[in-house]
């Protein structure tokens, strides 16, 4: 098995959905963390796969000491140790008074300025410090507690909370400060009692501190906002499916396959199966919609037992208008 070209390819599909969700709407995301962010990431599935840290240098073509100083470097702030480095400047920021960018590099001169730079940019993004200026020029405070509530309640909806609602979802039960590790938000708090009061994630209290669950995931394919949340769940589906069968899990509890298959049809106006062939996600969503109802409706009458099956089924379905070339 040619494992190294099956990850080149998959790691070139996955570059152009960051492309595309990067420029979607005419947005310009930032990407400038990207790299750092991918590289922390697999080192931290690396290890919880028990892959030694000697093995994982290795993977990456580096020597151990210099795996684990840059581990080091990209969660820590060198300035000061023991915080990341967007910890680190958030906690400087507060300090009070308007700062110039410049003081920041200095204060933070033993980190990466280009680091330093993409966490201001995300600070500023995230509505947790204010920006004057732009450029070498620019000036940085952090937003006051009325700041950010004004922010917040003046922000029109824009997905965040389907997003948390999804990674609740899928990845939960899930605490308070893994949430907003991987959110970043001013208003999470704001995001999660509005999901709590909306009845879409739960709350309980474990050894660890307040953890939140939800038992139900939905966006409709009409939804003006929360398409984010759609595409996360949609790839994770996928990825969680993969990694399934990669592991040999070929089948489920009572038998049950685990996996996917993919077919591809050519059909064009006037052929016999169009229609069928293209009314097969309608068919498919109209078909689990009706049985998720009723599993649902079942479920709110009957206590779910400590032990049970999740079944994640997902389909999907796009299409290419091809021409061919006319010979000569």
């Amino acid at each position: 098995m040619n494992l190294q070209l099956l990850i080149d390819s998959i790691v070139r599909q996955t570059t152009v959905l960051i492309a595309q969700l990067a420029t979607a709407g005419g947005v310009r995301a930032p990407l400038a963390t990207v790299a750092n962010q991918v590289f922390l990431d697999l080192a931290d599935e690396l290890a919880q796969q028990g892959v030694s840290r000697t093995v994982s240098a290795d993977m990456f073509g580096l020597a151990l000491r210099t795996y684990l100083r840059k581990i080091q470097r990209l969660r820590e702030s060198s300035t000061e140790g023991g915080r990341s480095l967007w910890e680190a400047v958030l906690d400087f920021l507060n300090e009070g008074g308007l700062v110039t960018r410049t003081e920041v590099l200095r204060r933070f001169h033993r980190d990466d300025a280009e680091a330093v730079g993409a966490v201001l940019r995300d600070l500023s993004e995230s509505g947790l410090v204010l920006r004057l200026g732009t450029g070498a020029g620019a000036a940085y405070r952090a937003a006051t507690k009325e700041e950010i509530e004004t922010l917040v309640s003046s922000r029109d909806a824009d997905g965040t909370d389907e997003l948390v609602w999804a990674i609740v979802y899928r990845d939960g039960p899930i605490g308070r400060e893994a949430l907003s590790q991987r959110l970043r938000r001013a208003d999470l708090d704001a995001i999660i009692d509005r999901l709590v009061a909306a009845g879409r994630i739960h709350h309980a209290d474990a050894a660890q501190g307040e953890e939140f669950s939800a038992d139900h995931f939905f966006v409709s394919k009409d939804a003006a906002v929360g398409w984010e949340a759609a595409v996360f769940d949609h790839f994770q589906a996928v990825v969680k499916t993969v990694v399934a069968r990669l592991r040999g899990e070929a089948q489920g509890p009572g038998g049950a396959p685990v996996g996917g298959s993919t077919y591809s049809f050519d059909v064009w106006p006037g052929h016999p199966m169009e229609v069928e062939v293209l009314g097969l996600l309608g068919d498919l969503r109209d078909r689990t919609s009706e049985l998720r109802s009723r599993v649902r409706a079942y479920n709110t009458q009957h206590p779910r037992p400590r032990t049970f099956s999740h079944v994640t089924f997902y389909g999907g379905e796009h299409v290419v208008v091809e021409e061919e070339e006319s010979e000569i």
